[in-house]
């Protein structure tokens, strides 16, 4: 095998990545991309997870039912059909039956409106986090992972189209839409805020239940700056969208969504003491939920080679998929427009 070698000195010490030719039937190994490059652990507790790491070659397609990709494929397009037909094609679905719903019951004022979705929402949610170790119990772990999905995905839909849709309704007190740097700054950091994303978010199998889910303790990546980046993530992607569009009915509803995310620091807390007892106090004790906090205070220390916990794969991924989201813009504000305007079709099916 022809390996590619490059090193560098750091305080010393002489470190290496090898990028090696494949072995036969592999795929190459790019070092950070599809490889992992591991960081110095040597100050960590070792009793979490590393975050975020990745080797392709220990990646296969596998056949229809086992714990490979073309499973992962077949899954996750069998419960997004689901979610289309039976939520979202409004001939079928019944989103437009709960959006009408939901107007009656708000007399048609959408402040109410977003305010039950920022009810609902979260006891759906977090309820269902909550009531995980239970339904595990009686259903098995990936049953209930699609009993925990399904209605969240759907919730999610319905929430952010009547959002698109209503973003500039109530008080107007300013729009800086049109403005080119308060756009850029916006974007800038909604950029950023997905890449606060929990780190079993990167386990995509078990998302989809292919593998079974487990609530894994992490602790290397983001949760070295938070515990909870999720929060600190949803924080700026809510002020960036608020700077944007400052009307009435746009707080209220980022208040919703940073109100929930701050209630999920406490319940995550809770959720992830009851499953890891001392480890995770162990670990609470070096993070912080208000970022660098830890580290300022010295509880926790960042490794020299920290990049290293960060180029990796899954935020290759994710830096991609955010591009693609601001391009689709456009086509998320038409697709609100036409659940607006298509109507109520009563029932489905």
């Amino acid at each position: 095998t022809l390996s590619l070698t490059t090193c560098s000195r750091t305080s010393g010490a002489k470190s290496c990545l090898h990028a090696a030719e494949p072995q036969e039937g592999g795929l190459p190994e790019i070092p950070f991309v599809t490889k992992t490059i591991e960081s110095d652990r040597s100050n960590d507790l070792m009793i979490g997870e590393d975050a975020g790491t990745f080797n392709i070659n220990n990646e296969e397609w596998g056949k229809l039912g086992e714990r490979g990709w073309f499973t992962f494929s077949a899954a996750v397009g069998t419960i997004m059909t689901a979610v289309i037909v039976l939520w979202v094609y409004h001939p079928t679905g019944y989103s437009d039956d709960f959006i009408y719903a939901l107007e009656n019951i708000a007399g048609g004022n959408p402040h109410i409106v977003t305010l039950i979705f920022g009810i609902i929402f979260p006891i759906v949610h977090s309820g269902l986090a909550s009531l995980r170790p239970l339904g595990e119990k009686v259903v098995g772990a990936r049953t209930w992972r699609v009993i925990f999905a399904f209605p969240s995905l759907c919730l999610a839909y319905s929430w952010i189209t009547y959002f698109i849709a209503h973003a500039h309704d109530g008080i107007e007190f300013y729009d800086l839409s049109h403005n080119p740097t308060a756009h850029s700054i916006a974007w800038t950091i909604n950029f950023l805020s997905f890449f606060f994303l929990y780190p079993s978010v990167f386990n995509l199998k078990e998302v989809a239940a292919v593998e079974k889910p487990t609530l894994h303790l992490w602790e290397t990546g983001m949760i070295r700056i938070t515990r909870h980046p999720q929060f600190v993530g949803q924080g700026m992607w809510s002020a960036a969208h608020l700077a944007m569009v400052g009307t009435s009915f746009t707080a209220l509803t980022m208040a919703l969504l940073v109100g929930h995310h701050a209630f999920a620091c406490w319940n995550g807390d809770r959720r992830y003491y009851a499953e890891h007892g001392e480890k995770f106090l162990q670990v609470k004790e070096r993070t912080s939920i208000v970022p660098f906090q830890a580290i300022i205070e010295g509880r926790q220390v960042l490794p020299d080679d920290y990049y290293k916990e960060l180029l990796r794969g899954p935020y290759l991924v994710i830096a991609i998929g955010t591009l693609g989201a601001y391009f689709a813009h456009p086509y998320m504000q038409a697709g609100s427009a036409l659940a607006k305007n298509a109507g109520l079709y009563p029932g489905g099916i």
